[in-house]
């Protein structure tokens, strides 16, 4: 299976992803990861991309399709992967498509787990992480024995300088200008799955692992 999963941020991708990935047995790819191997091991195309990223830019989608298209190419991608936080644009989608192509693949599923704004701002606000060890609560769904303090540690938990509601709203406003726009794209491909988001993160992987037949 090739399959790409779509979502607002913290609508629950990347642990989706990562369910899949061991109950099948095919490869979570995350961007994030990629150039992060690829900046630490510094390949070329990691290098290019430092360039862009220690300037706050955007990496081009050139360098972001050959840095994907490099990972895919791998051994371990024979049976298949999982793509997370790719593509985000349409016309990443196109690049990716042709890609694939030229290896003789195709990208067979795509699921959207769907989760309104609002929960993703109660969700992203509520969460919590310890400096000191790198534990991650949430206040609501994950919260620590004692209020502010690292179960693990003891240290004073404090919440990401990103899940602040106006930066969290900023990348939603994003996500709908740029990302969204896939759902249709690929639903007028035939090869869209939405799953509704639950509370509960095994609520959601019952829907996800429902739709996608495994």
């Amino acid at each position: 299976m090739r399959l790409i999963i779509l979502g607002a941020p913290g609508a629950g991708k990347g642990t989706q992803a990562s369910i899949i990935s061991e109950k099948i047995g095919i490869p979570h790819i995350s961007t994030g990861e990629i150039f992060r191997d690829n900046i630490k091991n510094e390949t070329d195309l990691g290098k290019l991309a430092k360039e862009f990223i220690d300037k706050g830019q955007l990496v081009p989608d050139d360098i972001t399709i050959r840095i994907v298209k490099n990972r895919i190419e791998q051994a371990d991608c024979s049976r298949g992967f999982i793509l997370d936080g790719f593509p985000r644009t349409v016309a990443q989608a196109n690049a990716l498509e042709s890609s694939l192509c030229k290896m003789h693949q195709w990208i067979n599923k795509v699921l959207d787990i769907d989760v309104p704004d609002e929960k993703i701002i109660q969700r992203m606000m509520g969460r919590r992480v310890c400096p000191d060890c790198g534990a991650t609560y949430h206040l609501i769904h994950k919260p620590p024995v004692n209020p502010d303090k690292c179960d693990v540690c003891s240290g004073n938990l404090k919440r990401r300088e990103d899940d602040t509601e106006e930066t969290i709203r900023k990348r939603l406003a994003v996500y709908h200008k740029q990302t969204e726009p896939l759902i249709n794209y690929y639903r007028d491909k035939g090869l869209l799955l939405v799953v509704k988001g639950a509370e509960d993160v095994k609520d959601t992987t019952e829907k996800v692992l429902r739709a996608l037949g495994v």
